[in-house]
């Protein structure tokens, strides 16, 4: 298991001593130096993550890049350990903020995404209500039609539909309120 300790402690000098010995790569002073700080750089980043499989990756991770970049260790900026642990705390927050920005894309990406529809049965609705449509209209009047006609699918206000017709404003009026009222009925509209 990586977080545990190896079970016998190389001899060897302080954990400083042992990661400048690793960063020349030395193998057995880069154990030593692991058997010096596991615990405490597992428990650093089981605090922030909370899952120990998670856990174990990142410590794999922190020891990794530990061996990869021993060279930079500066002892007079503060201890081996404080290094080490300072690693492991990086690397634990940068794997909640990519699972965190992970969910946020998710989230939007979600919420982009139309629901899904069926084209073939709302085209199939739209010819079936302009069928019906057309059949109300057929049932009209003539001059009732004629007004609709003008009005609704000419755009022309009911002004223009009394001049057009040579008929007075409130005879129009008239028809197309009948109208209306016929097409709701036929139609089945509630009003």
């Amino acid at each position: 298991m990586v977080t545990a300790p190896r079970p016998e402690v190389l001899p060897g000098g302080s954990p400083e001593d042992d990661l400048v010995a690793a960063a020349g790569g030395d193998q057995e002073a880069f154990a030593r130096f692991y058997d010096a700080t596991a615990a405490a750089v597992h428990g650093t980043v089981l605090r922030v993550l909370r899952d120990p499989a998670q856990s174990e990756e990142v410590v794999q991770e922190v020891f990794l890049e530990v061996w990869r970049t021993a060279a930079r260790f500066d002892a007079a900026r503060g201890s081996a350990r404080a290094w080490a642990v300072t690693v492991a705390h990086r690397r634990a927050v940068d794997r909640v903020r990519s699972a965190q920005a992970g969910a946020a894309r998710d989230d939007r990406a979600a919420r982009r995404e139309p629901d899904p529809y069926d084209s073939v049965s709302e085209e199939v609705e739209v010819l079936l209500e302009h069928d019906e449509v057309r059949r109300a209209l057929a049932a009209l009047s003539p001059v009732q039609r004629q007004a609709v006609d003008l009005a609704y699918f000419g755009g022309c206000t009911q002004r223009e539909v009394a001049e057009r017709l040579d008929l007075p404003l409130g005879t129009v009026k008239s028809r197309l309120r009948d109208a209306l009222f016929r097409l709701r009925d036929a139609l089945g509209v509630q009003a």
